[in-house]
């Protein structure tokens, strides 16, 4: 997934949301094939109760289901989350 940049316009509300799923909960992180990615930032899905988090915050219109091979067990899964906040103009999709 690729969130917007915090100087974005949805940035802040993708900070916020994933804040507010994740800080101060037990996480789990689930890796794909790569470690990092070109930025060295670390690639994972991440969970909490059961939840991916990833997937909730492209639901929500606030990242797009952006396809990084080799990295893509979930990506038709993604893609039908970003096709949903798509149809409903949630976040970035909003018309």
């Amino acid at each position: 997934m690729n969130a917007p940049e915090m100087n974005e316009p949805f940035g802040e509300e993708a900070k916020e949301a994933n804040q507010a799923m994740v800080q101060g909960k037990r996480v789990k992180l689930e890796k794909d094939v790569s470690n990092t990615d070109r930025y060295s930032r670390w690639l994972r899905y991440v969970y909490v109760d059961g939840l991916m988090v990833n997937g909730e915050i492209v639901r929500s219109g606030l990242a797009r289901a952006h396809r990084y091979p080799p990295d893509t067990k979930y990506q038709d899964y993604l893609d039908r989350l970003e096709q949903e906040a798509r149809r409903a103009g949630r976040g970035i999709w909003a018309r």
